[in-house]
């Protein structure tokens, strides 16, 4: 048995940061709108919403949390549209979203779905 790498060329990286604790609910709505999963994960952020800490001049980061989801390229405007609402990204500093395309992707994928994918 040879071994190959299966490469996925259409897909799209959707990056969501929110506030901490919205994280799963961005997910859930990911879900609903037919991705297939996500990943998330805490991190810290600055910005011009930035607060100082009175003659210190400490700065007190905010915390955030980060989602990625890669979808296929023909849902990803309808998910993007959906997260967008579930994040309550139409609100001044609730966070922000991007889709990035990604080149090529690798993962597992059963040998009877590739060869559904393959055949004519």
């Amino acid at each position: 048995m040879s071994k190959e790498i299966v490469v996925l060329t259409d897909a799209i990286l959707i990056t969501c940061i929110v506030q901490r604790g919205a994280g799963e609910e961005i997910v859930d709505a990911a879900m609903q709108a037919g991705a297939q999963g996500a990943t998330s994960f805490f991190a810290r952020g600055t910005g011009v919403r930035q607060r100082h800490l009175g003659v210190l001049g400490i700065t007190v980061n905010d915390e955030k949390e980060v989602v990625y989801i890669v979808v296929p390229s023909d849902q990803a405007d309808y998910i993007f549209e959906k997260l967008y609402f579930a994040a309550k990204l139409d609100t001044p500093g609730m966070g922000i979203m991007y889709m990035t395309y990604l080149e090529k992707m690798a993962t597992y994928i059963p040998h009877e779905i590739v060869d559904k994918l393959t055949q004519p």
